[in-house]
């Protein structure tokens, strides 16, 4: 099914492409994050900024087709507006792009949604052999990809399967949004007003990644025993979690849930400590200088079902830990930020808030 429905949009794409690209219009492709609220929100408020681009985009929203209204505007109008973008943003693999052929006039960036190196991903993985076709098909199109580092540069070649040349050392753009944030202790006093258990707490997050199998994603909250901790640890820590929206079997209070919370860049400047496991958001957290702890109870499993580019339990920029007694100790004694400094400037290029400028530049030729 989804291979008829690349192709019928390919077959609409096809019939746009007689028109001429418009040198303003600009395409915005995010099937995962409708907020827009990452790297291709920083980019979109960069060109917003400076004025005269045509701005349409593509989301999750539009694989709803459940009526003929929403089926024409997803195959005539989006096709019509991507075929005559003259820039094209994206933040993740959009697989229909494997049957698409662009003007030569049109630019095509690709963000990617997570910064430096981490867990391995792309092309770097192994995948059904018709899945690798269809990403190698797509990058082919891909002008450009963006990392945050020199420093990862190869690997992100190697995950997108594109020369090094095409790869952008520019850094994140969704970075900004940590460095240029405004009244972050306004934010903080909104959520506390919010969740009032939280005052006068040290703000923790748990926001574990995705397993590859859906029993072992259902291991993730109950190995992550909230209760021992909240009374081994009293009235110091309140704490929330984050599910990664592809963990589909696990349950969650809905009063100390944010795995719907539409700004995951707030959550970073108001939360204190972050508890993760294989996840790219402690990227973030390393870039504020805030502690990470590392709980990978599953540690063997996820190495050998996915695997990092580098040795997990070295690399990681906080303690490894592999149960909750360990857990409970390390944040009685206080999370070990060691290992940030390290970290961050492996990954990061650039701390100056100016990364979706710098892009914009680059990929528009307005340098």
């Amino acid at each position: 099914m989804k291979s008829f429905f690349y192709s019928l949009f390919a077959v609409f794409f096809r019939i746009w492409r007689i028109l001429p690209v418009k040198k303003n219009r600009v395409c915005f492709i995010s099937m995962h994050n409708e907020g827009f609220n990452d790297s291709l929100g920083a980019v979109r408020l960069e060109l917003e900024k400076r004025g005269g681009y045509d701005i349409k985009f593509i989301d999750k929203n539009d694989l709803n087709m459940k009526t003929p209204l929403k089926a024409i505007r997803f195959f005539l109008i989006r096709t019509e507006q991507l075929a005559t973008a003259a820039y094209v943003f994206l933040n993740d693999n959009f697989l229909p792009m494997s049957r698409l052929d662009f003007a030569a006039e049109t630019t095509v960036a690709q963000l990617w949604h997570a910064e430096g190196a981490f867990k391995k991903f792309g092309l770097s993985i192994e995948q059904p052999q018709q899945l690798r076709q269809s990403e190698i098909e797509a990058n082919k199109r891909v002008s450009y990809v963006v990392c945050s580092s020199e420093n990862v540069a190869g690997i992100y070649a190697e995950a997108f399967g594109v020369e090094k040349e095409k790869v952008l050392p520019l850094g994140s753009a969704r970075t900004d949004l940590l460095y240029n944030a405004r009244n972050i202790r306004q934010m903080k006093e909104e959520f506390i007003s919010e969740h009032p258990e939280c005052e006068n707490k040290k703000i923790v997050l748990y926001a574990p990644t995705f397993r590859d199998d859906e029993k072992q994603d259902a291991e993730i909250m109950r190995r992550f025993e909230l209760e021992k901790l909240k009374t081994a640890l009293g009235d110091e820590y309140a704490f929330f979690i984050r599910l990664h929206p592809q963990i589909h079997s696990c349950t969650v209070d809905e009063s100390i849930n944010l795995t719907d919370y539409p700004d995951v860049t707030r959550l970073m400047l108001i939360c204190d400590v972050l508890i993760t496991d294989y996840s790219s958001i402690c990227m973030d957290f390393a870039l504020l200088g805030k502690p990470t702890v590392f709980f990978a109870f599953d540690l063997d499993y996820y190495e050998g079902a996915r695997s990092f580019y580098f040795d997990y339990e070295s690399y990681v920029p906080g303690e490894v830990v592999k149960n909750t007694d360990a857990l409970i100790e390390c944040l009685k004694k206080g999370a070990d930020t060691s290992r940030i400094k390290a970290f961050k400037e492996f990954n990061f290029d650039y701390y100056d808030g100016k990364c979706a400028a710098r892009i914009v530049d680059r990929i528009t030729g307005k340098r």
